[in-house]
């Protein structure tokens, strides 16, 4: 062994902790662990010898790009490996017991109880033709939490609470989609935690929430460890949530752990190269970089941007919907409330609030995707809710949307080259030979290899499938694109790339975006101007320097305030 690993295995070991001094035996223990996945009649190795150690208590947070190998850790240790993914050699014990020699029936047991479980994904780990209430009911009784019908509703509706959900008992009756992409994440969170387990394995648990539902979770997450001894196991591309809410953080990268050890020491003091790399490239805690970008971006006016010409513009839109109260009742909801804004032609608007304030409800009525209550949009001074069929297909060749949530826009059946060229091949763009090569250029421009087009999205992790939709939306070359959370799955370093692509794509073609997140560092890189919505309402809007600096709202200086880990200083930030 190398003098570098060596000193790299001393920092992944520290012996100082208080809690490891406390308790000696460690309540997740993984040694040698190596994972490999079936490819025709050979094994490919992704996981190479993990060696990692959650105590009683702890909260672990594991970091690293897309592909590192974080979301295979966590899934062997739950035995829910996808495809033909398998734990080749290794150990993983849970308070003693290996849990690599259980067979089907132990591990089922042991899932929920002992371990519980937040997935990456909530769109694709919540059954759409169920409500929201009867799946967690259902996991309150597979956990053996209540043994009536009112103790299991009623238990239902506390863990909905505690995962972030105030009006959890409403919201009950409704299903997956009439839920934003934040507050199905948080019935998830309400699902891992309903039974109290010994160890929670969250992967990426917040990338679907704002910053204040953000902090509402993993403060609840806090509690837990403290209170009731749970350990966490935090998969997480967020450095600022990894420095302020774990114990230790490990980096991954290639299926190794490179790097380890307490979390401010990791992110203020980075050694290996890899590790400078993330420290680097993160705009959600490198606050003085931040600032730096956007002072040498220059600073714009108010007056200077809303006067342009606009491109997209939206007047007093209104969206209302009828919720089921149970039964065959309904009452009205007002998802979108009186909303009006313009975008200049060449320049970003990005739409910032809470989970639920309507957002995306805007972006969908934008792209066509929703009709308006009242209200309209336009698109270069035309009216789309006069528009007939050809001319909406028209529109939607130089307006593309990327979704929140990746897995819902992909069709599993079909290869990712397929999936990119399928704009091209719906409005009859090129040959199958051009086709082809565009598909290339446009992995090639997401940081994905040529061999990624004859995968298929289960193949691939969600920060993998998140730069497929990018690149799917990129492929007619639009003039507007509507980005729905586009970068909130993606880690660090492929966040840096995309968002600098994005800027690079609309300085070339002059490209128009709709930028709709809960990141507001990004915000603060990528945007020019922003509105900030509360409640379907826009209750303020700016240039990015006027409302980050200057804000007016209450709610808006919540948010700011809300950013995870602005107040860490970083190894080589400026």
């Amino acid at each position: 062994m190398t003098s570098e690993n060596e000193n790299l295995t001393s920092r992944a070991r520290p012996r100082s902790s208080h809690k490891e001094s406390a308790v000696s035996q460690p309540l997740l223990q993984i040694r040698d662990l190596r994972v490999a996945f079936s490819v025709g009649k050979k094994d490919r190795e992704v996981l190479h010898g993990v060696d990692l150690d959650v105590f009683p208590g702890e909260t672990v947070a594991i970091v690293g790009e897309s592909g590192s190998g974080k979301s295979t850790t966590a899934a062997a240790v739950i035995d829910l490996l996808p495809g033909t993914g398998k734990v080749t050699s290794g150990s993983i014990l849970l308070d003693g017991v290996d849990l690599t020699a259980a067979n089907r029936r132990q591990m089922e047991s042991i899932r929920g109880r002992d371990i519980g479980y937040v997935p990456q994904d909530p769109m694709s780990n919540l059954n759409p033709v169920w409500s929201i209430g009867f799946q967690v009911e259902e996991a309150v009784r597979a956990n053996g939490l209540a043994s009536t019908r009112k103790q299991t509703r009623e238990r239902a509706i506390e863990v909905l609470k505690q995962a972030g959900l105030s009006d959890a008992e409403r919201r009950m009756h409704q299903f997956p989609h009439q839920f934003s992409g934040g507050m199905r994440q948080r019935a998830l969170i309400g699902i891992g935690l309903a039974a109290d387990p010994k160890l929670l394995i969250a992967d990426e648990p917040t990338s679907a929430l704002d910053v204040t539902v953000q902090r509402v979770i993993l403060d609840h997450l806090a509690s837990l460890t403290r209170e009731k001894g749970t350990s966490v196991l935090f998969i997480t591309h967020d450095l600022g949530l990894a420095a302020e809410r774990a114990d230790r953080i490990v980096v991954m990268n290639q299926g190794e752990i490179v790097e380890s050890g307490p979390s401010r020491i990791i992110l203020e003091s980075p050694q290996h190269p890899y590790t400078q790399r993330l420290v680097a490239a993160a705009p959600s805690i490198a606050s003085q970089r931040i600032q730096s970008v956007v002072e040498r971006r220059g600073l714009e006016h108010a007056d200077e941007v809303l006067d342009a010409e606009p491109v997209v513009e939206v007047r007093d839109l209104v969206k209302d919907y009828k919720i089921r109260s149970g039964g065959f009742r309904s009452e009205p909801f007002r998802a979108v409330d009186q909303v009006s804004f313009a975008i200049p032609r060449g320049k970003t608007l990005a739409l910032v609030g809470e989970s639920g304030s309507g957002k995306s409800t805007v972006a969908k009525m934008v792209l066509q995707l929703e009709k308006p209550t009242s209200g309209s949009v336009l698109v270069d001074g035309a009216d789309t809710s006069g528009m007939s069929r050809k001319e909406v297909f028209d529109l939607r060749s130089r307006m593309q949307p990327v979704f929140q949530d990746p897995y819902g826009s992909l069709d599993p059946l079909r290869s990712i080259g397929a999936l990119i060229a399928e704009p091209l091949r719906v409005h009859g763009v090129g040959d199958e030979k051009s086709r082809r090569e565009r598909v290339f250029e446009l992995l090639e421009q997401v940081s994905l290899p040529r061999e990624v087009a004859w995968r298929y999205p289960n193949e691939l992790s969600g920060g993998q499938r998140q730069r497929i939709a990018i690149a799917r939306a990129l492929a007619l070359k639009p003039s507007i694109v509507v980005l729905d959370e586009a970068v909130s799955a993606l880690d660090v370093l492929v966040q840096d790339q995309i968002l600098r692509l994005l800027a690079d794509l609309q300085s070339e073609l002059d490209l128009t975006y709709l930028f709709i997140t809960h990141d507001l560092a990004v915000v603060r890189v990528a945007a020019d101007m922003v509105c900030v919505m509360e409640q379907g309402r826009v209750v303020e809007q700016g240039t990015v320097d006027e409302i980050f600096t200057t804000p007016a709202q209450d709610y808006t200086k919540r948010l700011l305030a809300a950013i995870p880990g602005a107040d860490i200083p970083l190894g080589g930030a400026r």
